[in-house]
């Protein structure tokens, strides 16, 4: 196992942030298509000076982040069907830069798969993945949907069901941890060869409140509106929260994830210097 950085989380913008990163201790960095990588605008130009950035600093681009809440504020990820057209063809776009950028893994929050699976969104949901995950396998890459709004388990389920065979897992112990109150070490066994990326993050369950209703309330007032979620939980500086780091990289290290342990640091007073601090954490127990 390697570990990363999400440059966005330094504060510095892209290019900056993979100095960063690289600065910092990391072998990888992860990069939000959006913004400076807005597929839909982004120039050659700029390609070009992120690759050659990651080249210099030794940085390998470990995954693209799709930003679907860009795409369509206020929105529920992929399970409005009438909502998907122009969604769909934003993570298509996302994955055509990633391998532009020498990248093969597009990481994404889908919504919440209902249990029910009559559910019009659990099938808006399956119809958008599958159409992704076949794009995925034209392209040799990976569509990496997020832990946390569902039980790993119909997680797993959900992205076997997906046509084309390229609907995996990103693992973020924290989501479970902290929204979800799903066994984030048992998770791992349960995902197995699934998991193809995974975020570095901690935090503490104060009350669970159930993670559709959590995640409903990100999907109507987007990161803003975590702060009205502070009674529920609170993400923490790595180590400092609830998940089981040695028991969590054991696990890990038993299914054969080799992949990168990407530090996200989306809250704080000071992220650069809690994702440094994070980098000598996992350093340490790896």
């Amino acid at each position: 196992m390697k570990i990363a950085a999400f440059a966005d989380w330094f504060g510095l913008g892209t290019v900056n942030g993979i100095i960063e990163s690289a600065r910092c201790g990391a072998q990888g960095v992860q990069l939000q298509a959006w913004r400076e990588l807005n597929p839909f605008e982004i120039t050659p130009a700029k390609i070009t000076e992120v690759k050659k950035t990651a080249e210099d600093y030794g940085q390998t681009i470990t995954a693209l982040c799709g930003e679907l809440h860009e795409v369509n504020p206020g929105g529920h990820g992929l399970e409005v069907a009438e909502q998907n057209p122009r969604q769909i063809e934003y993570l298509k776009r996302v994955f055509d830069l990633a391998a532009r950028l020498g990248c093969n893994i597009v990481t994404t929050h889908i919504g919440v798969i209902p249990e029910d699976k009559d559910d019009d969104r659990y099938r808006a949901l399956l119809s958008a993945c599958g159409e992704l995950s076949e794009h995925a396998l034209a392209m040799d890459a990976w569509l990496a949907i997020e832990t946390g709004p569902e039980p790993v388990a119909r997680l797993c389920e959900f992205a076997d069901s997906c046509p084309g065979g390229r609907a995996a897992v990103n693992y973020d112990p924290a989501n479970l941890v902290m929204v979800t109150n799903d066994d984030e070490v048992k998770g791992v066994y349960t995902a197995g060869k699934r998991i193809v990326h995974t975020h570095a993050k901690d935090g503490i369950m104060k009350k669970y409140m159930g993670p559709e209703h959590v995640y409903n309330i990100f999907a109507e007032g987007g990161v803003e509106a975590l702060a009205s979620l502070s009674g529920l939980f609170v993400e923490t500086p790595l180590g400092q929260g609830g998940v089981r780091w040695p028991e969590y990289l054991k696990a890990l290290r038993d299914v054969r994830y080799d992949g990168y342990l990407t530090i996200e640091r989306e809250v704080g007073h000071d992220a650069a210097a809690d994702i440094r601090m994070a980098v000598g954490f996992l350093k340490e127990l790896l």
